[in-house]
């Protein structure tokens, strides 16, 4: 698998790190998760600002961001808008969230971005590039909370992003059958050979549970764990994630 490196952690390569989701709505409830976040339980933060109340405040939006850097200040940071197209917790206009993530990557408030792959084209060619410029890395995604697509579905959405120029490629989907968790797994041990980029996958629900535990062997380079609320179905605390994932560990 191919490796990034984002300051001091190293994605791709051997064991999934283990991402932590924030979903405060206020910057109470956002600072208090973030003082119970440690190097025990998480590799990276993920700050969800769907959750946060304020985020169309883009000084607000700054001023929290500032203060969660402060409190992780040895973490890597993402920021993700989750649309409400994709599960997210907000819903607002396609031209907000454009906004929204051209104020993350000019502000240069965390170290990557989320980026979702089905909004416009040309806007998230865009923010692409100038994230690039900013020194900040994409993660481009594509979450699908119905189904799960046929492998052939899911690498042509890895080939989207890879040509968009994502540093990191991103697919969840939901698994109706165990078939489906097979059909995730088989599309991700496929992509690891034709993409030189990290990949993250995962299948959502109690069904793709083991999805979250087994990127070592699969090709999966991030998984998502818990200290407080969830932020997308079938994730495990993550202590209980880290334990499973030394159990599997590969020599």
């Amino acid at each position: 698998m191919s490796v990034l490196q984002v300051k001091n952690l190293t994605l791709g390569g051997g064991r999934p790190k283990i991402a932590v989701p924030i979903t405060g709505k206020t910057v109470e409830e956002i600072l208090s998760v973030a003082k119970q976040i440690n190097h025990q339980n998480a590799d990276l933060i993920e700050w969800r600002i769907d959750f946060f109340e304020d985020v169309l405040d883009k000084e607000k939006l700054i001023d929290v961001a500032g203060k969660l850097r402060a409190e992780l200040a040895d973490f890597v940071i993402l920021i993700t808008f989750r649309t409400h197209f994709e599960g997210g917790n907000m819903p607002l206009a396609e031209s907000q969230y454009f906004e929204i993530c051209k104020n993350v990557i000019t502000e240069k408030l965390a170290d990557l971005v989320d980026l979702e792959m089905f909004r416009k084209t040309s806007e998230i060619k865009k923010l692409t590039q100038l994230a690039h410029e900013k020194n900040v890395f994409v993660i481009m995604s594509s979450h699908d909370f119905k189904q799960t697509p046929a492998i052939t579905e899911i690498k042509r959405r890895f080939t989207m992003m890879d040509a968009y120029g994502a540093d990191i490629l991103k697919v969840a989907v939901m698994p109706n059958s165990a078939q489906d968790v097979l059909t995730l797994l088989a599309a991700t041990n496929q992509a690891v050979g034709r993409f030189d980029k990290p990949l993250i996958t995962m299948a959502m629900g109690d069904l793709g549970k083991v999805t979250r535990v087994a990127g070592e062997v699969f090709g999966s380079c991030l998984t998502f764990g818990t200290v407080g609320a969830a932020s997308a179905p079938g994730q495990i605390d993550s202590p209980t994630l880290r334990e499973m994932m030394d159990a599997l560990k590969l020599e």
